[in-house]
């Protein structure tokens, strides 16, 4: 991965945090690695575990940011979810959201420009 896709990502990511923080969602962890799979952002809600998937884009042009989310993806977000329920064993329900950031890079500086939540974007039989 190129470096302004890392630092774009990375600044998405920390505002999808601190908006999840603003809508009283308690955060478990953050780039949760198990096997060749990551999770974005884990949290809590409403006795819910949210795993949730973040992605930054620019604009449209290529879809929009949920779209990325593929079949592919989403498999890879279960299997590692799988992993997390398995090592924490939460006492909760589960649910999968993506959270889609639009804002651009210009001169070291983010510009952000909106976010949209997608709640309970798929499910694990897709």
């Amino acid at each position: 991965m190129n470096m302004y896709k890392k630092l774009v990502g990375n600044m998405g990511e920390d505002i999808a945090t601190n908006y999840l923080k603003k809508k009283k969602y308690k955060i478990l962890d953050k780039n949760f690695t198990a096997g060749k799979g990551e999770i974005d952002i884990i949290a809590l809600k409403d006795k819910t575990t949210v795993f949730i998937e973040v992605k930054t884009r620019q604009n449209e042009d290529f879809g929009t940011p949920a779209e990325a989310v593929d079949l592919k993806k989403r498999k890879k977000l279960i299997e590692t979810a799988t992993r997390y329920i398995n090592e924490k064993n939460p006492d909760t329900g589960f649910r999968f959201d993506v959270i889609e950031v639009y804002g651009c890079l210009k001169d070291g500086e983010f510009y952000f420009e909106k976010i949209e939540h997608i709640e309970d974007a798929f499910g694990v039989n897709y």
